[in-house]
């Protein structure tokens, strides 16, 4: 029986290439793009290479080497070179064109889950890939700033947002040669729906008050409207960003970050009795047995810690503005506790980049850790419900309509809120 010797090249090609390893795969393709560099290179002298013609003008010297990434892995180009002038295809000339797009965004992606830069080197390099250098990996990864400029910049448009809450982070860049810290400020907020968003995102050379003025104008200026009440430290230029630009809005001082600044004033030995009298004040069922509270802890520290008990008493409204508004919704806006999550995990991703380039890189992956976890919310159940929402709003209306004029100056009010 005659062996059958005859077969379909492109059958059999395609055959081979669905078997394919990746070493081979690369074989093929840098051949196929060598012998294209070559049959360019022989257009551009007039004649094909080691032939005599009278059509010649210009002749080989040579080849320079490149590396070219693809999905196949990185392959050796040699690119003819030529005695007079210069051969470069356009094609290898930008960066984004040698490297494709699924490489793209793979190191985007890896980026963005906070992939460190060695660990990427690792994974590229199974791939076939010779490796990436950090500026490489942070070229790449710009590809996401058209998303997270659109996110940060978007109008506030599911408004109004009667609770929003502010804090600030610290990271390292490096500036003008040497690595100075930065603050990121972020600010979250509780639209009419119900549902948590990501409000903003800011840098500053350091958390001042021009810096939180800067942030809160550009909130405002985007649609942040209808505000009752912000959650925060008892940063000054934060405290007065709030006051200059959300003049109907009451501030709430975070009760964690208010119980460690208390306890620097306690002795040590104390702390324990008096951190058990400041949470009694907390577990009230409602508003006025939380004040009843505050003044019988005031009268029993007076007796035997009086600067405590000072420091307690000028922190009262602060502390307490947060029982003005329904019971149901106390623990959500009493303190910054919601956004520690959504810290933590913009602390996961940065702290494997250490050191920022500039601040645009910081922007670019905190704005997209922070784009990613607002779609999360808005797929979860709503955060606070919509009666209770309703009732909070009642109290914002009473403070505008001027029940406690008290709180708000009536000049900067009018306009303020946006229902």
């Amino acid at each position: 029986m005659t062996a059958n010797t005859s077969i379909d090249p492109a059958v059999f090609l395609h055959e081979q290439l669905a078997q394919a390893s990746p070493d081979l795969m690369r074989e093929l393709l840098g051949t196929f793009i060598n012998a294209l560099l070559s049959a360019q290179a022989d257009s551009v002298c007039g004649a094909e290479y080691g032939a005599r013609s009278s059509e010649r003008v210009n002749s080989r010297n040579g080849y320079r080497h490149r590396d070219l990434d693809t999905r196949a892995g990185t392959i050796d180009v040699a690119i003819p070179k030529l005695r007079e002038g210069t051969y470069f295809p356009d094609w290898l000339l930008t960066r984004h064109r040698r490297a494709e797009a699924a490489l793209t965004t793979v190191v985007a992606t890896c980026y963005l889950l906070g992939v460190s830069t060695r660990r990427m080197d690792k994974l590229v390099r199974t791939l076939g890939i010779t490796g990436l250098s950090k500026s490489k990996v942070s070229e790449m990864s710009k590809d996401l700033d058209e998303q997270v400029t659109a996110f940060r910049t978007r109008p506030l448009t599911e408004g109004p947002y009667t609770f929003v809450a502010a804090d600030a982070l610290t990271m390292k860049v490096r500036e003008g040669g040497r690595v100075v810290k930065v603050a990121v400020m972020i600010a979250t907020g509780v639209n009419a729906d119900g549902y948590r968003e990501v409000l903003g995102i800011h840098t500053a050379t350091t958390e001042s008050a021009a810096g939180w003025l800067s942030f809160f104008r550009d909130l405002v200026a985007r649609g942040l409207t209808g505000v009752a009440l912000v959650t925060s430290d008892a940063h000054h230029g934060l405290v007065d960003a709030i006051g200059a630009t959300l003049p109907a809005a009451s501030w709430q001082r975070c009760r964690t970050h208010y119980a460690a600044n208390l306890m620097a004033t306690t002795p040590k030995s104390q702390w324990g009795w008096v951190k058990a009298l400041l949470h009694s004040v907390y577990d009230q069922p409602d508003t006025d047995a939380v004040h009843a509270q505050f003044d019988r802890v005031l009268e029993g520290l007076y007796e035997k810690l009086p600067a405590v008990a000072e420091h307690l008493e000028l922190a009262r409204c602060d502390i307490l503005a947060f029982t003005a508004f329904p019971k149901e919704i106390w623990r959500q806006i009493w303190s910054n506790n919601p956004n520690e999550r959504l810290n933590r995990e913009v602390r996961r991703r940065t702290d494997v980049v250490g050191i920022f380039p500039n601040r645009e890189a910081i922007i670019r992956l905190v704005g997209a850790v922070l784009a990613e976890q607002h779609d999360e919310w808005a797929e979860q159940r709503r955060y606070l419900g919509l009666e209770a929402l309703k009732n909070a709003r009642v109290v914002l209306t009473a403070r505008i309509d001027g029940e406690h004029p008290e709180e708000v100056p009536t000049e900067l009010i009018a306009g303020a809120l946006s229902a």
